[in-house]
């Protein structure tokens, strides 16, 4: 447990309109959005939980979002902050497979993967209203395949090193790690939360709560697949976080993430 290291990679922002923040309740206009993965370095691997958005992919399919990402926002940029690159990382671990999330999966051909077991069917076959947020399918071939979509696999990419380890259910990644089963946004969304030596705990909301409004006001995002589902999840995040004592902290709350240490600082 001492060895335990939470490093937020800041990979970047988006636009959305705030009807979409805040799903029937606004105030509408542009929201800029930060985006950021989570390296968890501990006694047993680094596991990286998401992996942020690819800018190209972005600015082909999904432009009015208005991506904003420097060389240090990608995945290997941001790795290389820390001294790493890619080939470091273990494991990683898919909350979900929106475009925001996965982006820089095919950077990790060598790692194990692992998502709810749902998610990568979903990605194969979704909803008509969740095209654009299972758009980039980079992360699979399987899924690329499925879609007509295999002109964005990346040299190299296989069956073979982008299949993924399916779980249900509350899932212990390491000692102190745990995957908590938040759907609703998505089919097999997750949440994540790290237990420390010296600190108290930190639960990430990841997207069950884009921001601290959204889970004070049971607000979820416009996106999503199960809102009576995602409610149920976010009253779940928050007794969680009481009966914890654990600090909480969201995936797209610009004025939160601000406070939040990010490149080299950690949390530890």
């Amino acid at each position: 447990m001492s060895d335990t290291k939470v490093y937020l990679l800041d990979g970047g922002s988006l636009v959305l309109d705030g009807y979409h923040v805040f799903w029937n309740r606004g105030p509408g206009g542009e929201v800029r959005f930060p985006v950021y993965s989570i390296l968890v370095e501990h006694a047993e691997g680094r596991f990286l939980i998401d992996t942020g958005f690819d800018y190209d992919h972005v600015m082909k399919v999904l432009p009015f979002e208005k991506p904003i990402q420097s060389k240090d926002q990608t995945i290997p940029g941001a790795l290389a902050l820390l001294g790493l690159e890619p080939k470091d990382i273990d494991v990683v671990v898919n909350s979900h497979f929106h475009f925001d999330h996965c982006g820089g999966n095919k950077y990790f051909p060598h790692a194990k993967k692992i998502c709810h077991k749902t998610e990568v069917p979903q990605a194969c076959n979704p909803q008509p209203f969740e095209h654009l947020g299972y758009s980039d399918l980079s992360f699979s071939a399987e899924a690329a395949e499925a879609r007509g979509a295999t002109d964005q696999l990346m040299e190299g990419t296989t069956r073979a090193n982008s299949t993924f380890e399916g779980i249900e259910g509350d899932v212990e990644l390491a000692k102190g790690v745990r995957l908590v089963s938040t759907p609703g946004h998505s089919i097999g969304h997750y949440s994540l939360m790290v237990n420390f030596a010296r600190r108290k705990p930190i639960l990430f909301t990841i997207d069950a709560a884009y921001t601290q409004k959204s889970l004070e006001t049971l607000c979820q995002a416009a996106f999503h697949i199960d809102p009576v589902a995602g409610v149920s999840s976010m009253r779940h995040v928050r007794k969680l976080a009481e009966d914890n004592d654990a600090e909480l902290m969201y995936s797209h709350d610009m004025e939160n993430f601000k406070t939040y240490q990010t490149g080299t600082q950690f949390y530890g």
